[in-house]
């Protein structure tokens, strides 16, 4: 692949998308887009077929490929299409044909009707196109690159900082760029001496593998320009072109081991060379003036460290005596990054009064053991729901601080997005985009709306909750386990778009920890999967239990038992497999639902439940091979056992509040393992 004139192209580039992001996004969510401005096609025609038979093949075809790469052609003039998927070097084949299946299912809504559209991920790229940019690498536009950065600064001095980071960042690409594999490397500069609270920087290349590696190398040349006009002194960023890609953040975001290590680079002392992690550290010349300039840097660096500690300190100090009387200050934590993104979503209250009428009763959607929430309209008419915290709440603050520093941690197009906060007189307010269709059991339990949802929605409800669910448990910078996932949990947007709501409850978990065990259970009995309800035990496993209780809800329409008392009829679980066994689950298909939907995909939509609620978790699927599941129309799905039936003892209320919007309602259910009628579990930030 000819790469002479790269530097050219991305010089003279017309199109520059710029974003800003404080934590990596996952498939479903995109990076960015580029939809073409010369041709479209029309519904139904030859283009979108062959785009549609692309979107089942390639996938697959990334994902069983040793370089996780792919290009593909078809049809024929005019109508033929070019394609190209590319995932990460670390990504696992599931989640790889899962990225490029959700690629090329969004890249289809966000450019409609575009002949061609360019969808960048976290976990991969696509790019599909009449034109055949696959032969003719030097003229397809690559100069439109994504450029992302971290908008938070460093502590330590910029040009050192700036100066390590250009040392890794064009180790890593080097290492990428003699990768014969994959085009892939990845790096760790230790920075413990000059950023204690972030000690090492990490880095990331990729070039698509059919690249030489003198035009890989070149490629990622290019991208590294952009840097110092963007990200100087900045903690994080990333270019994404169309060939090639790097991104440096101060955290590990990637999932391998590391391919290299740079050692701490000293302070006026050149670029350190790069040594493989395993391997033998390369050897330097010594003489006596490095000796003693290494003595001098021994003794003056920790009396800087000192000095720079005192006024970090006083600074603190002097601007808690500043703090305004009457504002509350932003809940604390154990993580200062845990609040870093904050500062950007501070509301005044006087807008937030102004958006709600002052919080006029003729705008309350909800209300709940922790407050009220109601619809605001913000200027510029933006319309958002105003979650009131009760002033004489002890555990509201709890939860206040949970979910704000969890759910603005999280940005995926399947979960509410945070809006703003506002802690002041007294008030503890957060602002979430505003869902105008409420929460999901309020249409499917309604025998006057469920009809409003016909299999298409519903069918698109569940592979929304799913990726929702896929990104929190494996593809987020933080594992989430969100344990309270349930009807009144998922919202809808104008056209049913589901978003997972209601982190209140949520628990994080470390990259490397599978479970935990708490004496206090929170959640909803008919969702909770029974080893968390009977002995505390939650994972992603009690996550994946709920999502099935919920797929066969929305199937069914059917909720599942209000109560667990034995004197009762059968819940919804003993129902289902009763039907199951008898091979009649026609039978309890949501009546409302027209005779003409797919009944192979509803049926297999039963079958995917009845797996995930499965009484040993170990045999409940990950949401990653859930979410392939619903998109393959070739898996083998395994037979189910029989599911769990979590029967609690008569007198456990399973629903005791009200149901509706975002944290405006939350379970206050009984349990055996706390005698507090609404136990919070506090956040373990990592």
């Amino acid at each position: 692949m000819a790469m002479g004139a790269y530097h050219h192209h991305l010089a003279a580039a017309a199109a520059l998308l710029l974003a800003f992001t404080l934590s990596p996004l996952a498939a479903g969510d995109p990076l960015g887009k580029l939809c073409g401005s010369s041709s479209n096609y029309t519904a139904n025609s030859t283009y979108q077929r062959n785009i549609q038979s692309l979107s089942t093949t390639l996938p697959k075809n990334t994902s069983s490929s040793p370089t996780l790469f792919a290009t593909a052609n078809l049809g024929s003039v005019p109508d033929i299409v070019y394609a190209l998927a590319l995932c990460r070097g670390d990504t696992n084949a599931s989640a790889c044909a899962s990225c490029v299946a959700a690629a090329f299912t969004d890249a289809q809504q966000l450019c409609a009707y575009n002949k061609d559209a360019t969808m960048f991920y976290d976990p991969c790229f696509i790019r599909y196109s009449n034109q055949d940019f696959l032969s003719s690498p030097t003229s397809d536009g690559r100069g439109n690159v994504l450029i992302l950065m971290n908008t938070q600064n460093v502590t330590a001095p910029f040009k050192v900082f700036d100066a390590a980071v250009g040392a890794l960042v064009n180790a890593t690409a080097d290492y990428a760029a003699s990768n014969s594999t994959k085009r892939f490397g990845t790096g760790v500069e230790a920075f413990q001496r000059f950023d204690s609270s972030n000690p090492r920087i990490y880095a990331l290349a990729q070039c698509t593998p059919d690249m030489a590696p003198a035009d890989c190398r070149s490629c990622l040349s290019g991208l590294t320009q952009w840097a110092p006009k963007y990200f100087s002194g900045k903690q994080g960023g990333r270019v994404l072109g169309s060939w090639c890609n790097y991104r440096y953040e101060q955290y590990s975001f990637f999932t391998s081991t590391p391919l290299l290590q740079l050692p701490e680079p000293a302070v006026g002392a050149p670029a350190p060379s790069p040594a493989p992690v395993n391997g033998t550290p390369p050897t330097t010349g010594g003489g006596g003036g490095r000796n003693k300039t290494g003595r001098i840097l021994a003794i003056a660096l920790p009396i800087f460290a000192g000095v720079l500690a005192t006024l970090v300190i006083c600074s603190c100090l002097w601007r808690r005596k500043r703090k305004t009387p009457g504002k509350s200050t932003l809940p604390d934590t154990t993580n200062p990054e845990d609040i870093h993104s904050i500062d950007s979503l501070i509301i005044d209250l006087s807008t937030l009064r102004t958006a709600t009428e002052n919080f006029d009763e003729a705008n309350k959607l909800g209300e709940g053991g922790f407050g009220a929430v109601y619809k605001g309209i913000l200027p510029g008419n933006q319309e958002i729901a105003v979650k009131r915290l009760s002033q004489s709440s002890r555990q509201g603050i709890e939860e206040l601080k949970n979910e704000l520093v969890l759910v603005a941690k999280l940005q995926h197009k399947n979960l509410v997005r945070l809006v703003g906060v506002c802690l002041e007189d007294h008030e503890k307010l957060l602002v979430y985009e505003y869902m105008p269709n409420k929460s999901l059991d309020t249409i499917i339990f309604d025998p006057q709306r469920c009809g409003e949802l016909d299999w298409g929605k519903r069918f698109k409800i569940v592979n929304g909750i799913a990726r929702g669910l896929q990104y929190l448990h494996e593809d987020s910078q933080v594992k989430i386990i969100h344990r309270d996932l349930k009807a009144s949990n998922v919202l809808l947007d104008y056209d049913f778009n589901p978003k997972i709501s209601d982190f209140g409850l949520a628990r994080l978990f470390g990259n490397d920890q599978t479970q935990d065990v708490t004496n206090r259970v929170v959640g909803t009995y008919g969702y909770m999967a029974p080893e968390y309800a009977m002995r505390g035990h939650y994972s992603i496993k009690s996550d994946v239990f709920s999502f099935g209780v919920l797929i066969l809800e929305i199937v069914t329409g059917r909720r599942n038992g209000g109560s667990y008392s034995t004197d009762e009829s059968a819940d919804l679980l003993s129902l289902v497999w009763e039907h199951w066994t008898m091979g009649t689950l026609v039978e309890i298909m949501d009546s409302s639902l027209s005779s003409l939907a797919p009944r192979d995909q509803m049926l297999k939509c039963i079958h995917i439940g009845l797996l995930c609620v499965q009484d040993d978790p170990a045999e409940r699927p990950l949401m990653s091979t859930v979410n392939v599941m619903l998109s393959s129309s070739t898996v083998t799905l395994q037979a189910p056992s029989r599911p769990a039936f979590c029967i609690a003892k008569s007198g456990f209320n399973s629903d005791m509040y009200s149901e509706g919007y975002p944290g405006a309602s939350h379970s206050v259910s009984r349990s055996p393992m706390s005698v507090n009628d609404v136990s919070i579990t506090e956040l373990d930030p990592r």
